[in-house]
């Protein structure tokens, strides 16, 4: 089991950026140097997103739709292996919104693609 506390471990003022280039506490930094790893070593991660100003939209939309991307992994999957924890239940439903959005992105394409 993996935690983090992402206002603790990252930063308690995420940026609005997407990827590294806009910034160190972009979306694309986050995944990478939290999420990722422990994913895909099949580890249960729990992310404590309650303790920051707060989220803009592509932010969560690269962390969690990027999980999708990256780990080329279903939602059900990544459900049963990350765990957010908060209070905020806008949040959460922002997050699994992006998590489904890229899941259908990356089905399409891989249909596509045959």
């Amino acid at each position: 089991m993996h935690t983090v506390n992402v206002g603790r471990d990252f930063t308690p003022i995420p940026s609005g950026g997407t990827k590294l280039y806009e910034g160190d506490f972009s979306g694309q930094s986050f995944r990478e140097r939290f999420l990722e790893e422990p994913l895909r070593r099949g580890e249960s991660v729990f992310v404590e997103i309650d303790n920051t100003i707060g989220y803009s939209s592509l932010f969560l939309e690269e962390v969690f739709g990027g999980l999708i991307r990256s780990l080329r992994i279903g939602p059900a999957q990544l459900r049963q292996q990350l765990h957010i924890v908060t209070e905020n239940t806008i949040d959460l439903e922002e997050i699994n919104f992006h998590i489904d959005c890229a899941a259908k992105v990356v089905a399409n394409a891989t249909v596509a693609a045959q």
